[in-house]
């Protein structure tokens, strides 16, 4: 009987630290319009809700507008389901705001802020190698500096994302696939103690439109140096 009871109470106690490493962050939604820091023509294609990411005490680290409707290349069929590749590099997918400094997913720090995020491929040129599981990124760049939703050339956007920590490399934030989107945001915890945003977001082509999985990376880095 003291056997069984030992093996309950480390049971119990297993889930009550799991319950504890699983409430360190959360996420809800929250009506809210896009922060004013925004130009407008970048604040009118993002949506009225805000996603907020807060630590255990409650404090909110992050708020994300998605944008109402992220456009697809051309021959894509949102019906079907998108992927990170049916995007054009640079496309506007929504923006954050950092109520407190963040560290980018190259340990680089990002003053509070309001940046936009936009869709960045890893280059494919030898020097990455090893750095990140994955070759899709967010981009970060001070809301100040973006000022017009318009697709642009990769090494302008590369240019400008550096202003966010003020380096000579983009401040990043790393997407981890999202082959299945539930409706409501939902926080994941992976390996090395990273935090992914998993949410679904509208996207369109042609007059089809459907959606595209996020896994966008709220806490967590790059392993290499």
């Amino acid at each position: 009987m003291t056997r069984i009871f030992s093996v309950v109470f480390a049971l119990l106690l297993m889930a009550a630290i799991s319950f504890a490493a699983d409430g360190k962050y959360s996420v809800r939604t929250a009506n809210a319009v896009p922060p004013k820091e925004l130009s407008e023509p970048i604040a009118k294609l993002l949506g009225q809700e805000s996603i907020q990411f807060l630590n255990a005490k409650g404090e909110t680290l992050s708020e994300i507008w998605l944008r109402k409707e992220i456009p697809a290349k051309a021959g894509a069929d949102p019906k079907k389901g998108v992927n990170y590749r049916d995007l054009d590099e640079t496309t506007l997918l929504g923006a954050i705001r950092f109520s407190q400094p963040f560290s980018d997913y190259r340990k680089q720090k990002i003053k509070p802020g309001v940046y936009t995020l936009r869709l960045g491929f890893q280059p494919m040129n030898g020097d990455h190698m090893g750095t990140a599981p994955f070759p899709e990124f967010c981009l970060l760049s001070p809301a100040g500096e973006d000022k017009k939703p318009d697709p642009m050339d990769p090494k302008d956007l590369y240019e400008l994302s550096a202003k966010a920590p003020m380096a000579s490399h983009p401040g990043v934030m790393l997407l981890f696939p999202n082959d299945k989107p539930q409706d409501k945001p939902e926080l994941a915890s992976k390996e090395m103690d990273t935090w992914v945003l998993n949410v679904k977001a509208d996207v369109a082509s042609g007059g089809s439109k459907g959606s595209l999985g996020l896994g966008l990376t709220l806490v967590g880095h790059s392993t290499a140096e």
